[in-house]
């Protein structure tokens, strides 16, 4: 293995789309993956990839609402070996109904307990084992809806926003410590989660090829890997423009009623 490369990864949300795609692409000889999931054959299945590339891998099928649970977890493995990288990626999503009903409140606090709560106890749990060795790099997987709210995901919207300003100043609490933050936002990357969106996906990645670029920025330590560009270019112009104009491109586009 590349000296480059982190040795311990821990990864949660490793049955989703990115997060097992993420799990295959660090899987390797000398490398040991922590893999967290709530689908219990699912996550089997990918730690058996895992390992059949010379990983090894534990997982741990607790669900991350569970708080003292996920504290429990993180503070035994922490306890053995802190990771090198830790990837904060299990999300939820939820969206309004097809006729302009509002979300469910039960599907959003429990979207906004996964993605922003359990998000940061996280890394809460796992960052003080990084600043005793005064090296590390935590990766936080936010999205390009971070940039500006779409009509049809208000709350998977805003997770996401809270995750991308958390992980930039992190970024700027830790450099001279020695640990990186990294902020992912990728746009569509194929997934059960993303096929449940309403809305178009244009620019639609296989989660292999997303995994592969995202890997390959966190080597680099780029502040913000974001992808893909086209989509990526015109979030960002929705965020700089005024309001009302993003809100007709959004709505040119199919975005909202």
């Amino acid at each position: 293995m590349s000296s480059d490369l982190p040795y311990t990864v821990l990864i949660t949300g490793a049955s989703g789309g990115i997060g097992s795609a993420l799990a295959e692409a660090y899987a390797a000889a000398n490398v040991s993956l922590l893999l967290q999931g709530r689908n219990r054959q699912r996550l089997q299945a990918v730690a058996a990839a895992c390992a059949a590339k010379g990983a090894a891998v534990e997982i741990a099928t607790l669900d991350l609402r569970d708080l003292p649970a996920l504290e429990t977890w993180l503070d035994e493995v922490c306890r053995r070996a802190a990771p090198n990288l830790l990837i904060v990626n299990a999300g939820l999503n939820t969206h309004v109904g097809r006729q302009g009903e509002a979300e469910n409140w039960q599907a959003v606090q429990a979207l906004l307990d996964v993605n922003v709560v359990a998000a940061i106890a996280t890394v809460n749990a796992v960052l003080p084992a990084m600043r005793r060795r005064k090296t590390g790099q935590i990766a936080l997987i936010s999205s390009l809806a971070a940039y500006f709210g779409l009509p049809v995901t208000p709350s998977y919207c805003a997770s996401k926003a809270a995750l991308k300003a958390y992980g930039e100043a992190l970024r700027g609490w830790l450099a001279a410590e020695g640990i990186k933050v990294n902020v992912v936002m990728p746009g569509y990357v194929e997934s059960e989660m993303c096929r449940a969106m309403p809305g178009p996906k244009p620019f639609l990645w296989p989660a292999e090829k997303a995994a592969g670029y995202i890997k390959r920025g966190l080597r680099q330590n780029r502040a913000r890997i974001s992808f893909p560009f086209p989509l990526n270019f015109g979030a960002w112009w929705l965020a700089v423009l005024p309001p009302a104009v993003s809100q007709f491109i959004l709505r040119r586009l199919h975005y909202a009623d």
